[in-house]
């Protein structure tokens, strides 16, 4: 895996409007049904990865696990970032492919 071609891909879905960061707003998304692919950091809390992953298990969310917090920032443009959550099938599965 080319560590920027998923950056470059998660930045062309911010770009779309496709992405939500942050715990709580990817929490609300994973709920409602709309989001189709968690981004996780591996430098997240204890606390908040268990939190994401039970969300993700019991709602058939599937969920990945990223380098650290500062890349998953820097491909959405933003300060550093714990969670994204995606909300296009599409793009979706393109990041899945690339980061399996």
């Amino acid at each position: 895996m080319k560590p920027n071609q998923w950056m470059s891909l998660l930045g062309l879905a911010n770009r779309a409007r496709k992405v939500i960061s942050g715990e709580e707003l990817s929490i609300k998304e994973i709920r409602s049904g709309k989001a189709k692919l968690i981004l996780l950091s591996a430098d997240a809390s204890a606390n908040t990865a268990k939190k994401i992953t039970d969300k993700c298990n019991s709602y058939q969310v599937p969920c990945r696990t990223v380098d650290n917090r500062f890349d998953l920032g820097s491909a959405i443009g933003k300060d550093a970032r714990v969670v994204v959550a995606v909300l296009d099938d599409g793009f979706a599965g393109k990041l899945m492919t690339l980061l399996d």
